[in-house]
């Protein structure tokens, strides 16, 4: 009796082991491991396509060096496989785009070197540790440079449309001084005497074999990258279709020769909230507006129902 009682808890025993190893490695399989195969079928990892024939604001990329085309590769491969970064900025730049594109062609500036403010700014109003701010990243001494308005209550490097046509003057500045534009767009970021100084010492005019900082000898390459991508997502593996996209908003310029004592007063009157009235007029810097050094503005105002760009959706 006892021997049967010893030998049906041995089995029992024996059992449960079993049982515990079995349930245990179960839960301790990855579960990519589990769907490897699916993910290897559904998800693949490819070097960026680099065209043999390419050009950058008009001009020829000598592609056929191998250190050209390693420079460019490295930032192709940086900006297509950051995934968010880059979805955002597809989806941006179809909203800002159509504004910056028409006041280049406007002022005689290349399409490319609308780049110059994904490269900056990622389209967005931010503002850099040095203090350059807006799209297009003006420095406050720069902006003042070019026109624009800069104080504590009106910052104009916060106006899209205004400090588009800055950059543009001030890059067609850096062209008739180089005669490049991939140069042009060098000083942009490095600042035009720091560029004039490396090509004297060098004896060198051409961008893409002067040595530079790290960062202006990246910077020409990050333009072209982001040109390829933006350009073509679908060829880099971003898929997206209209609706993914943020749209352009519908917006009418509203003349304002007065002081406005009350913005939030002022967006109300007009069929919005304080936050959508600076969402759309960033270059307000406070609640309250003083016609100081112009005898009047133009605020953008959304057209009637702006904010139900989704209503066609279903989810």
């Amino acid at each position: 009796m006892r021997f049967r009682i010893a030998l049906i808890t041995m089995v029992l025993f024996v059992i449960a082991m079993v049982t515990i190893k079995f349930t245990y490695k179960s839960e301790n399989v990855p579960h990519e491991a589990v769907t490897s195969k699916k993910n290897i079928s559904t998800y693949k990892v490819k070097p960026a396509a680099i065209p043999s024939d390419l050009t950058f604001a008009g001009e020829a990329v000598p592609v056929q060096y191998y250190d050209v085309r390693e420079r460019l590769d490295r930032e192709l491969l940086v900006n297509k496989y950051w995934h968010s970064s880059t979805f955002q900025l597809i989806k941006r730049a179809n909203r800002f785009f159509p504004l910056i594109e028409k006041i280049l062609k406007e002022e005689g500036v290349p399409n490319d070197l609308k780049y110059i403010a994904v490269a900056e700014s990622g389209l967005q109003n931010v503002v850099s540790p040095s203090g350059a701010a807006g799209f297009w990243q003006f420095l406050k001494g720069a902006a003042r440079d070019f026109n624009l308005e800069v104080n504590s209550v009106v910052d104009e490097r916060y106006h899209l449309e205004k400090a588009t046509r800055a950059a543009c003057q001030y890059m067609k500045w850096n062209y008739e001084k180089f005669g490049s534009w991939a140069l042009a767009a060098a000083a942009y970021n490095y600042g035009r005497s720091s560029v004039i100084r490396q090509m004297d010492r060098q004896k060198c005019s051409n961008y893409y074999d002067l040595l530079l900082p790290e960062e202006t000898e990246r910077y020409v390459f990050r333009l072209i990258a982001m040109k390829l991508i933006l350009s073509n997502p679908h060829n880099f593996g971003f898929n997206l279709s209209q609706s993914d996209l943020y749209p352009p908003i519908r917006t009418q310029k509203q003349m304002v020769d007065v002081p406005i004592s009350d913005l939030a007063e002022f967006a109300q009157e007009h069929g919005m909230s304080y936050r959508m009235l600076k969402e759309f007029n960033p270059w307000l810097r406070e609640n309250y507006l003083k016609n100081v050094k112009k005898p009047s503005y133009e605020l953008l105002i959304p057209h009637k129902h702006f904010r139900n760009q989704y209503d066609h959706l279903t989810y």
